[in-house]
């Protein structure tokens, strides 16, 4: 049965669906780009995405999977899931199929012969119990089969000071530190190792990568910020209050500016790989 925190995230991401990674700056695709090299694709393998959203993951995992493949997305968002059919319809992929699903309990029907790959790019630090999530998912992995998760790890420190405008505004449950990596399992590459491996996964193992992260201007930064999970930070600040965290953060974005006015930050991230045994 889905909880009604994942009601609340699907609701979250069906807002976000038409504008979520399609604002013109490059985070996410070079993220799940990275993530399907970690977990080389190779022609004819099914592969299970989880929390598929519009499909990053999937895009660049299909052509390699071949007509032979299949690469099957499930998110618990409907907008998503539509953004990303349309995404696969553009691309004119004939191996991908898609589901609404909750990635806490997954009720995907098994696949003859399992999954060879289990892929999932931000979203397990979502989830309300990421250990139970892991161990639901291994059934679904062919013997052998493999898992990649991606999960966030140091941020540039001027970044981290942009998001910790909306600190004083938000309530307990929004200052989790398992998004920015700041304390519990996600704080530490053996934190998520230990997470995967008590889920009964084997050979667990890290890959790390970096994504370089260009803001044309302050107000390019607001839309991103707009597009994403930080919307409902957004939303917490009081009418009154806003135009002052707008223009605090315009005046940092614009202080850590090149001389074309763009401003690029930095986000390390890992890449947690491990098989079923």
């Amino acid at each position: 049965m889905t909880s009604e925190q994942a009601r609340q995230i699907g609701r979250l991401f069906d807002t976000l669906a038409p504008e979520y990674d399609s604002v013109g700056v490059e985070f996410f695709g070079p993220i799940a780009s990275s993530l399907v090299t970690a977990l080389a694709p190779r022609a004819g393998e099914r592969w299970l995405d989880m929390g598929c959203g519009r499909g990053a993951v999937l895009l660049r995992a299909a052509p390699v999977l071949g007509d032979r493949g299949l690469a099957v997305g499930t998110d618990i968002s409907a907008g998503m899931l539509e953004a990303c059919h349309d995404a696969v319809h553009r691309a004119g992929l004939t191996n991908v199929a898609l589901h609404q699903d909750d990635a806490q309990a997954p009720s995907l029907p098994a696949v003859p012969g399992g999954f060879h790959a289990i892929a999932s790019s931000a979203v397990v630090f979502f989830l309300p119990d990421p250990a139970a999530a892991l161990s639901a998912w291994l059934p679904l992995a062919a013997p052998g089969g493999r898992l990649g998760i991606t999960t966030f790890a140091e941020l540039d420190p001027r970044w981290q000071a942009l998001d910790r405008l909306f600190d004083p505004y938000l309530p307990v449950d929004m200052l989790d530190a398992r998004t920015t990596g700041a304390a519990g399992p996600f704080a530490s590459d053996d934190g998520v190792e230990e997470l995967v491996a008590g889920a009964g996964w084997a050979e667990v193992r890290t890959v790390s990568d970096e994504v370089e992260v260009r803001f044309a201007s302050p107000e390019h930064w607001r839309r991103f910020s707009m597009s994403t999970g930080q919307r409902r930070m957004w939303a917490l600040v009081p009418d009154d209050e806003r135009q002052s965290v707008v223009d605090r953060a315009f005046a940092q974005l614009s202080a850590d500016s090149a001389a074309d006015g763009s401003t690029t930050y930095w986000q390390r991230f890992r890449h947690t790989l491990a098989v079923r045994p």
